[in-house]
């Protein structure tokens, strides 16, 4: 199997020719039971980025296991291009109803992160267009930030390395660093803004950079005053990431669009939704001939399979209290970290970060890590640890000093 791997196999955000050594033996994971997976020869790790931050219950659910073998022996997938289906139906109204308030009323439903973000742009862009601005052109984004690798998605970005091969593509986009920047826009500049995107309370590939306390409530304010849009990318902060069901929750704030994706489906099949006002819906209506319709959308949009795993996801926050019991594991979490260096901490989000001339520092430490039971990925020389949040207190303590080890490893003078 790793022979065939390495003879036709392409992986993501992976240097390809270290990969591809005749002396690397890459890991061929084949199980996994809660927090832990096991490799090809059998040994187990906790998976302490939740397999890239989607896994959330657990692998191998009981619930979210019987409710996909459910649906199997109904249908698996059908188009959701003119048609419906119960398990969509049902999830748009659970996904509605977990937001407080009542503006956010639509679902509109896609693959992953970044075609949720594609999806509110486009939503954001032809409303202006076509509800009487459409001078309203002009996308704001923050440095440093990341909404996903499709082509506007990734114009959005503020991180180089992943835009490809160049950076002058996709939308137009006004990227500024903070909140204060918005104040010296002109008259003229904020006529053009369409809407405002940004990760709320914490940047992910930005290397875990936390937003000031407020600063979202800020935003959200700043964009009512202007009638612009806000979009809230919590692809990585929602599901109980932060500690609530959403990061948009802890500043009480509501986006006129929320993309999520990631823990959707508990970490199990691919899919992200895009919720949106009632506002937004309207001004895409008219007759057909009007040309209002929004054109967009993906072969495997609403997977029944997906919206399955994602109300039996569902099922398990209620029936098995999650949010409840996050309080206590994440101040264990910080507790245990809190001395390790540039450690900072949002929710069962947790990173440290090693100053290093050497920027495959933090690459060193999570191959170190794997010889402790313990599986992450870093971010540059920052080191991330977002385990599926049914880890427990015990985990917790394991996880940390695997990765206590392999930082006193790899950098230990020598």
């Amino acid at each position: 199997m790793i022979d065939l791997d390495k003879r036709h196999l392409w992986h993501p955000f992976t240097p390809m020719q270290p990969w591809c050594a005749a002396d690397h033996v890459p890991l061929l994971l084949v199980e996994g039971n809660g927090c832990t997976l096991r490799d090809q020869f059998g040994n187990q790790y906790l998976d302490g980025n939740a397999s890239i931050w989607t896994n959330v219950h657990g692998h191998n659910h009981p619930v979210i296991n019987a409710a996909i073998t459910e649906q199997l022996g109904k249908v698996a997938h059908t188009s959701f291009l003119g048609f419906t289906h119960e398990p969509a139906i049902r999830l748009a109204k659970e996904l509605v109803d977990l937001v407080p308030g009542e503006k956010l009323t639509r679902a509109f439903f896609t693959d992953n992160g970044s075609t949720a973000i594609e999806s509110a742009v486009r939503m954001a862009l032809q409303y202006w267009k076509q509800n009487g601005r459409p001078q309203r052109d002009t996308l704001i984004a923050f440095d440093r930030a990341y909404h996903g690798d499709t082509l506007g998605a990734a114009s959005l970005g503020g991180i180089p390395l992943f835009k490809g091969s160049g950076n002058d593509f996709g939308y137009r986009v006004l990227t500024v660093p903070s909140l204060d920047a918005l104040d010296l826009l002109t008259v003229d500049e904020r006529n053009r803004i369409a809407a405002v995107v940004i990760e709320p309370l914490i940047q992910g590939a930005a290397g875990m950079r936390l937003w000031p306390q407020g600063m979202l409530k800020a935003l959200d304010a700043w964009c009512q005053a202007q009638d612009i849009f806000l979009i809230l990318d919590e692809v990585m902060t929602g599901f109980g990431r932060t500690g609530k069901m959403f990061a948009s929750e802890h500043e009480s704030v509501v986006p006129d669009f929320l993309c999520l994706a990631k823990g959707l489906t508990g970490g199990y099949l691919p899919l992200a939704v895009t919720l949106t006002s009632e506002r937004v819906f309207e001004g895409f209506l008219g007759d057909p001939s009007e040309g209002r319709t929004f054109f967009y959308g993906h072969s495997y949009a609403g997977s029944q399979l997906g919206c399955a795993a994602a109300l039996a996801s569902l099922r398990v926050f209620r029936e098995e209290r999650v949010l409840e019991q996050l309080p206590a594991k994440i101040a264990r979490l910080g507790e245990l970290m809190a001395d390790l260096p540039g450690f900072r901490q949002c929710g069962m989000i947790a990173a440290m970060t090693v100053e290093s001339q050497d920027l495959s520092t933090g690459a060193k430490i999570c191959i170190a890590a794997r010889q402790h039971g313990l599986l992450t990925r870093p971010i540059g020389n920052t080191v991330v640890l977002m385990p599926p949040l049914c880890i427990t207190l015990d985990e917790i303590e394991r996880m940390v000093a695997a990765l206590r080890a392999a930082v006193a490893e790899v950098t230990a003078p020598q």
